[in-house]
């Protein structure tokens, strides 16, 4: 049965822990349904992951629509939140409410996620007005990492924390459901998940916040470009899936396969269609 608003809000009430994963296809978000996943996160690292840009930040509002379409159709008993690619609300509340409303109807997302702090806080609700929920994210945001001076921690020193305090309060005032803290340190992130009362989903932000969110592709091994500080690897499946390429190619090759055991036959004798090419 598909979760809900109340039910994420109440594992936080009750010290549940959350578990969010990405999932960027059918056939991964049927696997991460068959294991309870609690969300899914149809993130627009896709772009980096699945379709092989540099950053975040060329992915299209069209493109995380297909992803997020092959999303539902492999898992639609899962709560899953669309993420909101760059461009696609910082023009405006108007425009946010646009795509997100696309990710709803046409995807059947429960939720969207977008990044940003106080300047974000309008957007945030205008959407929840307009029956849209929303998952903020603050910290490092990919989609704006440049500005930050790059992939870097954030929230290190007091008048960073003091900000990033005030910009979790302020998205949560603005009604957003929940909030990915990314790249913060844990301390901070204790701090942060204690003054809310909506859960905080981290990633790179230690043990004390309410949830936490991987890429799967990280988790399994699969992405070997670059592998996070932040990322347990608990399987390390690239190696795997090489060998194994490396081997069927040899295989054919050689002849060994298909082997006998593959193959379909049939009691017709074909010897005299073959005659009859030969003739022709």
């Amino acid at each position: 049965m598909r979760k809900t608003l109340s039910d994420i809000g109440s594992m936080k009430a009750r010290g549940e822990k959350i578990t969010m994963l990405t999932a960027y296809d059918a056939s991964m978000s049927r696997l991460l349904a068959g294991c309870d996943v609690d969300m899914l996160l149809v993130g627009d690292s896709l772009g980096m992951v699945m379709l092989g840009y540099d950053s975040t930040v060329p992915v299209t509002m069209e493109e995380m629509l297909h992803h997020a379409k092959a999303v539902r159709r492999g898992a639609p008993e899962s709560f899953i939140v669309g993420d909101l690619p760059y461009g696609a609300y910082q023009t405006g509340s108007r425009d946010a409410i646009n795509n997100a409303i696309r990710f709803l109807k046409e995807a059947d997302c429960d939720a969207v996620k977008l990044e940003g702090g106080l300047n974000m806080c309008g957007i945030v609700k205008a959407l929840v007005e307009a029956g849209i929920p929303v998952m903020a994210h603050i910290g490092l945001t990919p989609q704006t990492a440049s500005q930050l001076g790059g992939y870097k921690v954030q929230g290190r020193g007091i008048e960073d924390a003091k900000r990033l305090l005030v910009e979790a309060k302020g998205l949560e005032k603005a009604g957003a459901f929940a909030i990915v803290l990314e790249c913060v340190p844990d301390t901070l992130a204790k701090v942060v998940s204690a003054s809310l009362t909506m859960p905080t989903v981290g990633i790179g932000a230690g043990a004390d916040c309410d949830g936490q969110v991987l890429v799967t592709h990280d988790l399994l091994g699969l992405f070997d470009k670059f592998t996070p500080k932040f990322v347990k690897k608990y399987a390390n499946l690239a190696p795997t899936i090489k060998d194994s390429i490396r081997q069927y190619g040899a295989e054919v090759k050689e002849g060994v396969y298909p082997a006998a055991e593959h193959t379909f036959t049939s009691e017709t004798d074909y010897d005299s269609l073959l005659e009859e090419e030969k003739s022709v």
